[in-house]
């Protein structure tokens, strides 16, 4: 049998023989011009791509600014930190990860898997950090175990150190992770996911000088996103450091002398406004949030009864109690109603219709004057001199001292306060004013309030003649090269030129209340300098029956307990810092408020006696 086709197929095998090879050939053409775009026309392009596959950016933290107290001390700065972080591509079995990291550094393992799903948005080839500001233990642990950590590796970064823990801790600020709602923000374009910013205080106000620039690492890697080598390094560029106003040893000074206590302190340069000592306690650890806050931390702190994340110089309205009587003072002197030596009788309360309003000694004052009713406090003379002088008086003056509005200080929060007058009660609650009302808002009382920075500006206008300056508290900033890039310009608010006679007779009875017998800061004079000061205390709650003897303040509930309060400035004659202090519920300004402030003035003017005393750091835990 023969194989030769026979001549009617040959026809059909040449058509199939052609029409493969151009099938073949067209293959070959489309080849051949496809390998030519790649290697002539889209070199450049899929050089690029090859080159991005095969190199990774990784940024490096800049350490942020430091911050400085006027005298050059250190507050705040950076210091290494152990940081345990996962490359995500080279990890197979994340659970049995967690499972080993747990169990070699006793850690919880649900603190691990939260930890990595709040940053798992991160890009694929930066390391997601697990647990940070680790001890050197923990370090040598991992890396010892590196076996059994498959794509764990430990980073150094800078955190913040805080030389004298706690201190100044609302003055200063924290840090947190930037948050998705902040990253949507146009003043957030230029920041990454998982990055530290500013979140309060000088740490967000100031957090573009102090954030620096972030250094860049560039490092080639396998298919499999691993580092393979480092090529180039850029750099970090720290941030600019901050000089404060504020002095660090009437800072540590002013914060013992509160102790434990809940309240504030403020002290200013009476020429200048700017803040020497900055204190509301109790205050938080701001290291807490550097490395991290912790949902046991957090609680600690929101549930804490005395307030410990609120600002309180700044936010905290208090009744100024008796430190308000010299502002009715010279309202009732320029007023002309009263001179100096006008007396009024005190016989222990002052009837008015059918109410009583009591002076706080019992038995009263007697005949008392100006000098007397400033120096020994007696409610009756201020009721009755309030009363002829009329609260709109009471309040213009009020306002001329920077009370009633916010002093313009730059953290933003600021509380205004409140000074009452009759169209203001008029338009908030559709009722007149009654003299009532007068009456008690004369001795600080009733819908009068202020915060400690307030009845602080207002204690220095009355040292410095009249000047309210907005409070300044930074001096300066400097760059990394040590230059000046900005300078403190005191700003002045309000200038009232006051009589001298009005004013002088005003700051002469502070003066008394601390430097002579009868004062009720008597027990708080100082031999080797003469100071003029102001007691005050706040009632919380009014009791029931004025007529009434006061409990004794361990009978009464802590929370219902008169707040106490001292404003005051040194030296009496040429005054050169003012200090105003509030003990939340601490009972009267002479026992509890008086004493902080004579600490102050005791740190302040050290250096004229035995030499300046100097802040001592604590010791930074974990």
């Amino acid at each position: 049998m023969s194989l030769k086709p026979s001549p009617e197929e040959t026809p059909g095998l040449r058509r199939r023989f052609i029409v493969s090879s151009l099938i073949v050939a067209g293959i070959f053409c489309v080849l051949a011009l496809r390998l030519w775009y790649l290697q002539v026309l889209g070199v450049d392009y899929y050089r690029k791509l090859s080159e991005r596959n095969r190199i990774r950016y990784v940024a490096i933290e800049a350490p942020r600014g430091a911050i400085f107290d006027r005298n050059g001390t250190l507050l705040v700065d950076n210091r290494p930190a152990f940081t345990v972080s996962a490359l995500r591509q080279e990890i197979e079995d994340r659970e049995q990860l967690f499972h080993n990291l747990a169990g070699l550094l006793d850690v919880d393992e649900d603190h691990l898997k939260e930890d990595w799903h709040k940053r798992e948005g991160l890009p694929r080839y930066r390391p997601l950090p697990l647990l940070e500001d680790v001890g050197r233990q923990a370090m040598e642990k991992v890396q010892e175990n590196s076996v059994d950590l498959p794509g764990i590796l430990v980073e150094v970064k800078p955190f913040r150190a805080y030389p004298y823990g706690e201190m100044a801790s609302h003055l200063l600020g924290y840090l947190g992770e930037v948050t998705e709602e902040e990253l949507s923000q146009s003043e957030f374009s230029s920041y990454r996911s998982g990055e530290m910013v500013g979140k309060t205080a000088l740490e967000r106000l100031f957090e573009d000088r102090l954030r620096g620039v972030d250094g860049q690492k560039r490092i080639e890697v396998n298919v499999r996103g691993r580092e393979l080598r480092q090529v180039t390094t850029r750099d970090p560029l720290p941030g600019q450091n901050l000089y404060l106003t504020i002095d660090a040893k009437l800072q540590q000074a002013a914060e013992q002398a509160v102790g434990d206590r809940a309240g504030s302190v403020v002290a200013l340069d009476v020429n200048s406004g700017e803040i020497l000592a900055f204190v509301s306690r109790p205050n938080f650890d701001p290291a807490w949030f550097a490395r991290g806050i912790s949902s046991d931390e957090w609680r600690k702190l929101i549930e804490d009864p005395r307030h410990p994340m609120t600002n309180k110089a700044l936010r905290g309205q208090y009744p100024p109690g008796s430190t308000f009587k010299m502002v009715v003072a010279l309202a009732a002197l320029e007023s002309g109603r009263v001179t100096p030596a006008t007396r009024v009788q005190c016989d222990g309360s002052l009837k008015l219709g059918s109410y009583e309003y009591r002076c706080w000694k019992k038995g009263g004052h007697g005949s008392v004057d100006l000098n007397t009713a400033i120096k020994e406090s007696c409610d009756v003379w201020f009721y009755r001199v309030g009363l002829d002088t009329g609260i709109d008086r009471i309040a213009s003056v009020a306002q001329r001292l920077g009370l009633g509005k916010p002093t313009g200080f730059p953290f933003g929060g600021e509380r205004a306060g409140m000074i009452p007058t009759r169209a203001w009660k008029k338009q908030r609650f559709g009722t007149s004013w009654y003299d009532g009302e007068t009456a008690i808002s004369s001795i600080g009382q009733g819908f009068v309030l202020a915060t400690p920075l307030q009845l602080a500006s207002m204690t220095a206008a009355l040292a410095n003649g009249g000047t309210v300056w907005r409070p300044q508290i930074v001096e300066k900033v400097v760059t990394l090269e040590g230059d000046t890039d900005w300078i403190l310009k005191p700003e002045k608010l309000v200038e009232t030129a006051w009589p001298s006679s009005s004013l002088n007779a005003v700051r002469k009875g502070m003066e008394a209340v601390v430097n002579e017998v009868g004062g009720t800061a008597w027990r708080s004079r100082m031999a080797t300098l003469r100071y003029a000061g102001k007691t005050g205390t706040a009632q919380v709650v009014r009791r029931k029956d004025d007529n009434e003897e006061a409990p004794d303040d361990d009978d009464i509930p802590y929370q219902y307990r008169d707040h106490a309060l001292f404003v005051s400035f040194a030296p009496a004659e040429k005054p050169q810092i003012a200090v105003a202090v509030v003990i939340e519920h601490g009972g009267h300004g002479s026992s509890a408020a008086a004493p902080v402030a004579k600490a102050i003035y005791e740190a302040y003017f050290a250096d004229q006696g035995n030499g300046a005393a100097t802040p001592q750091p604590v010791a930074s835990g974990d």
